[in-house]
């Protein structure tokens, strides 16, 4: 939707003249617009961008799906998902600037470019409009949840306060930061999520140790029919896919970062991508294997849940979850806001405004506050939304557009890795809603509507 004006690929040009003043509109556009209004980004900002949009809540849930994978598959899933993810996000970082003078500085921009100007729309912006809708709905469930958490493991003794209101303390501070005008302005909102990521993720594995090995432990499967851990292996391959879900912002911060020929973003974005990727396994494989080991099959889908002494520890680290979502909720909410913006003045020509920023920001977050207070399934949202949009975006698009712009040659070492990756992602995207739909319908049954 950002590059819905840019110029085509089929070669069609429109008149001098109207190209002119064409330009000049849609330069001052791209100077109001959340994702090109700046362009003075460091190396760094990819890198805490990066863990902010990577380490979320999923590393919460991986030791529950730990459970439902088993040691064997869960760790092989867990390395496998760290080196495909990492390979798919260098792609990315590579084809942000793979034509001489243009950058492609949103995800449906190289849609377009791969598959052509609507062909392109249709395949990326829904997948990306689902993954960035459905990670900021999941994280309102995640603040609420974590706020909740917190205040009765300080408060123990006081009176029972719904999860609605704690998911609506949560929201009250999007209605704040959602203002904040693009990426660079939630430079330091990122950067304190990142570091609470890391420390609420060690708080996590730390505490595990010392609660020790719990006593009757049991690492079978814990449903009891075949078709129950079919069910929940499933929905455990759309937990892990949510754990690896940055991709869907990363042209969005790359277009943060200045480029010339002689220094190319992708030189700074990539040491910054490697930073992150060092922090993310240093966050999620110790979670993961730590957790199960010690609990085993008893592993709440969010391990502080199973945590609840020391309760001083518990509770920071409950609060410093609180603290990280909200600056994920922000890094996946700009590209929406860029998109909705982008149509509102191109397509239905509003005029650049903070009135028209300030109604369409504050919509959206109402809007996810009420699905979340609405559906606040915590592990089947995860197995959900992670098999169903991320498994593509994340896994097995960019090898797509890989294959459709590089063109490698057939039978060669490239060709097989992509399609290898296609295969996997396929896989994941198919089986994993499976499993998280499931887990929906049967926390529904007894679940009661705003209680």
């Amino acid at each position: 939707m950002g590059s819905l004006e840019v110029e085509s690929t089929n070669g069609h040009t429109s008149s001098p003249h109207k190209k002119t003043e064409k330009s000049e509109r849609e330069r001052r556009i791209d100077e109001w617009l959340p994702i090109t209004s700046k362009r003075n980004g460091k190396w760094w900002y990819s890198a805490f961008h990066n863990v902010t949009a990577m380490v979320g809540a999923g590393v919460l849930g991986l030791p529950y799906a730990m459970s439902e994978l088993g040691w064997g598959p869960g760790v092989t899933i867990l390395i496998l998902s760290w080196i495909i993810t990492l390979y798919t996000l260098w792609q990315m970082v590579e084809m942000h600037e793979m034509v001489p003078g243009k950058r492609f500085d949103r995800y449906h921009e190289l849609g377009q470019y791969a598959f052509g100007e609507k062909l392109g729309l249709y395949i990326v912006v829904p997948q990306q409009l689902v993954v960035e809708i459905g990670v900021n709905i999941v994280y309102m469930v995640t603040g609420g949840t974590s706020l909740k958490k917190f205040h009765d493991t300080v408060c123990s003794n006081c009176k029972n306060i719904k999860l609605t209101f704690f998911i609506m303390i949560f929201a009250s501070v999007h209605f704040v930061l959602s203002h904040l005008p693009d990426f660079n302005s939630i430079t330091g909102v990122s950067l304190a999520a990142a570091v609470m990521s890391l420390s609420y993720s060690t708080i996590a594995w730390v505490a595990s140790v010392h609660k020790g090995v719990q006593e009757n432990v049991q690492y079978g499967y814990k449903a009891k029919s075949t078709s129950g851990t079919v069910f929940n292996f499933f929905n455990a391959l759309g937990t892990v896919a949510f754990a690896y879900a940055g991709h869907n912002v990363v042209l969005e911060i790359q277009a943060t970062i200045p480029s010339t020929p002689e220094k190319p973003s992708k030189v700074p974005m990539w040491r910054g991508v490697v930073v992150a990727y060092i922090v993310v396994a240093i966050c999620y494989f110790p979670v993961a294997l730590i957790g199960y080991w010690m609990f085993g099959n008893e592993v709440d889908s969010d391990i502080l849940i199973s945590l609840e002494k020391p309760t001083w520890l518990i509770a920071m680290a409950n609060l410093f979850v609180v603290i990280h979502v909200i600056g994920s909720y922000q890094i996946y909410a700009m590209p929406v806001f860029d998109m909705i913006e982008t149509v509102m003045v191109k397509k239905l020509n509003f005029e650049p405004s903070r009135m028209l920023r300030f109604v369409v920001r504050n919509v959206y977050v109402a809007f996810t506050m009420f699905i979340a207070i609405t559906f606040p399934f915590f592990d089947g949202l995860l197995g959900f939304f992670g098999g169903f949009a991320f498994a593509p975006t994340t896994y097995f698009l960019p090898c797509i557009m890989w294959l459709a712009i590089h063109k490698p040659k057939r039978y060669s070492l490239s060709w097989f890795i992509n399609w290898i990756c296609i295969v996997l992602g396929l896989c994941l995207m198919i089986l994993s809603p499976i499993g998280g739909l499931r887990t929906i319908i049967i926390k529904a049954k007894t679940y009661e509507f705003y209680s």
